[in-house]
């Protein structure tokens, strides 16, 4: 398939208005491109605010914009979670704002829901079974999702706490996504040096737990391909960077493990889908990745 990506852009910059001319094909073959990447389901969009600095879309009214926006833009489904969850001790409290938030855009829309609640779960602390609980509870009327943030949270992969989470979720139909940095250690601030999470691991702890659903979000290329090659779980593109990234993943990760995250919105948004026009991806690939793998995911 033909759509205009990075390096066509950069060729077609040093061409004449006759190579322009001569280029129009590939031109006019990009909105095409963007057609078949409406239905997007996006499993990395975030809520809350980000203590480190600011962006638009912290405070409930703005987040109903954003909302709004991303619909307009291709967006059908997003799986949120909870900024606070990271950080507060209280994270049923986190949850519950969660849930509020994400409730709140259906209302406005008779019921249709845009945003999924990925509900926040740490097994370090004492009540977490119970937290946990409540997800289950509230769940009931939605899609099953917790998110982990191991290193925030202060234990790793081989923790036995992790083990027994990943059992619990796996017993009640969850799925689990491991979020494996929120940001680039270059860009943290000095006081919150927060190390991504080792992924190595956890093709282990898969083996103890067969049928777990696990998705790991925000791993680069090297952190994937070192760490979860042959491993059953589903991946994100967020923190995938370089020309053609995607389309280079592809021939190395299976095509029905490969999700759209877009890390919104502490990433632009539309960064995550600029990033499948730059790649050469079939009618196929494009709607196995922004809608038909995490479909499934959840369905599994």
């Amino acid at each position: 398939m033909s759509i205009m990506n990075r390096r066509s852009f950069l060729h077609q910059t040093a061409a004449t208005a006759a190579a322009a001319l001569a280029a129009g094909p590939a031109l006019h073959a990009a909105p095409a491109a963007e057609a078949k990447a409406s239905g997007i389901i996006d499993c990395n969009i975030s809520i809350g605010h980000w203590p480190f600095r600011y962006y638009r879309g912290q405070e409930s009214s703005e987040i109903l914009t954003q909302c709004r926006l991303l619909r307009e833009k291709g967006l059908t489904r997003g799986w949120a979670g909870s900024i606070e969850g990271i950080f507060y001790r209280d994270v049923t409290q986190a949850n519950d704002i969660l849930h509020e938030r994400c409730t709140e855009y259906g209302r406005e829309h008779g019921g249709a829901r845009l945003l999924l609640p990925a509900f926040t779960i740490n097994p370090t602390l004492p009540s977490w079974e119970n937290d946990f609980s409540q997800c289950v509870s509230v769940a009931l009327t939605t899609e099953r999702v917790i998110r982990l943030h191991p290193n925030y949270h202060g234990y790793t992969l081989d923790d036995p706490l992790f083990l027994k989470l990943l059992e619990a979720a796996t017993e009640a139909g969850f799925l689990v996504q491991v979020v494996v940095q929120m940001e680039d250690e270059r860009t943290q601030h000095p006081l919150m040096q927060v190390k991504p999470v080792n992924l190595k691991p956890l093709p282990a702890i898969l083996k103890k737990v067969p049928n777990a659903r696990v998705m790991v979000l925000n791993a680069n290329r090297a952190m994937s391909m070192t760490a979860l090659q042959d491993c059953p779980v589903w991946l994100d593109f967020a923190m995938l960077e370089g020309v053609a990234g995607i389309e280079a993943l592809l021939k190395d990760w299976p095509l029905e493990k490969l999700v759209f995250g877009s890390h919104a919105p502490l990433f632009y948004w539309e960064s995550a889908k600029l990033k499948l026009q730059e790649s050469e991806l079939s009618e196929k690939q494009l709607a196995a990745i922004t809608h038909d793998n995490a479909a499934r995911c959840l369905q599994s």
